[in-house]
C-alpha cells in the first residue's frame, strides 16, 4: 500500500474494505504533527500507562515495544502506539520543560536556533532559578550560569517582597561586578530587572550571581531570576 512521503500516512486503495481505520490513523497522524508537541523526549522505556493522545520522543537505543524505533515520536492512541519517524527540520514543543525541540536528521536538539549539516549548533536558552534570598550583607545564588555560556543579559523578578535592615533597593550581579546586570532595584513583590549585558559576557566556569543591598542588609524575600544565554555545540562525531 502507497504511503504519503512526510508522515507515512496510508493511502486508499480501489475497493478498500474497512477505510474508517485507515483513515482514522491518518487523522491520529496529522492531529499529532500539526503544532506537535510532547510530553518528554530522550525516553527509552515506554510508560507502563500513557493517556490517549500522549506523544513521547524515543530516545538513544530504546528497549521494550520502542525496540529500534530510536528518535521516533510515539503516540498513544486506542490501546497501542502509533510511530511518526522525524524528517530534518521537525520542530517539537517539550510541554514538561518548556523548551522547543529541532531534528537535524540525526538526533533531536534541545533549545537549538540554528544547526549546521555537520550537527553543529548554537543553543539559546533560558536558565531560570527561583532564590530564596538568605540573611547578610550579600545573598548568592547557587552556580546558575553554566560554564562557557555568553550571557545576553539577566532578567529578574521580585517574588516574595524582600525585607532587612536600612534595606532601600538592591543589585544585581556577580562576584566580580555586584552591579553588572542591575542596581536601584525594587523590594516589593512584582519589582523586576532586565539587566541586559551590552557586549555579551562569556563565562569560563559555573558562576553565581549575586544579590546585594544598596544599603543596609537583608533579611528574607523570594527571587525569581532568568539568565539569557547562548551556548555552543560543536560537530557530531565522526
Amino acid at each position: 500500500m502507497s504511503e504519503t512521503s512526510k508522515l507515512s500516512i496510508s493511502l486508499l486503495e480501489a475497493a478498500q474494505s474497512q477505510k474508517h481505520i485507515t483513515v482514522n490513523e491518518a487523522l491520529i497522524r496529522l492531529d499529532a504533527a500539526c503544532s506537535l508537541s510532547v510530553d518528554d523526549w530522550n525516553v527509552i522505556l515506554p510508560p507502563s500507562s500513557a493517556t490517549e493522545g500522549q506523544a513521547f520522543i524515543i530516545g538513544t537505543l530504546p528497549s521494550g515495544e520502542w525496540t529500534g524505533r530510536d528518535n521516533q515520536v510515539a503516540i498513544w492512541s486506542n490501546g497501542g502506539w502509533i510511530y511518526l519517524v522525524p524528517k530534518a527540520g521537525w520542530s517539537a514543543w517539550n510541554t514538561m520543560s518548556g523548551f522547543e525541540l529541532k531534528f537535524d536528521g540525526v538526533v533531536w536538539q534541545a533549545n537549538a536556533t540554528t544547526i549546521s549539516e555537520s550537527g553543529a549548533t548554537t543553543l539559546g536558552r533560558v536558565v531560570n532559578l527561583d532564590h530564596s534570598i538568605s540573611a547578610g550583607a550579600t545573598s548568592a545564588t547557587i552556580p546558575v550560569i553554566p560554564h562557557h555560556a555568553m550571557v545576553l543579559g539577566v532578567t529578574a523578578r521580585v517574588t516574595t517582597d524582600i525585607t532587612g535592615s536600612g534595606l532601600t533597593s538592591w543589585s544585581l550581579g556577580v562576584a566580580a561586578d555586584a552591579t553588572r546586570y542591575a542596581t536601584g532595584l525594587g523590594l516589593m513583590q512584582n519589582a523586576f530587572a532586565n539587566g541586559i549585558s551590552g557586549t555579551p559576557i562569556t563565562y569560563w566556569t559555573d558562576t553565581s550571581l549575586v544579590l546585594t543591598p544598596d544599603a543596609g542588609t537583608f533579611s528574607s524575600g523570594e527571587v525569581r531570576i532568568s539568565v539569557h544565554l547562548l551556548e555552543l555545540v560543536p560537530p557530531r562525531s565522526v
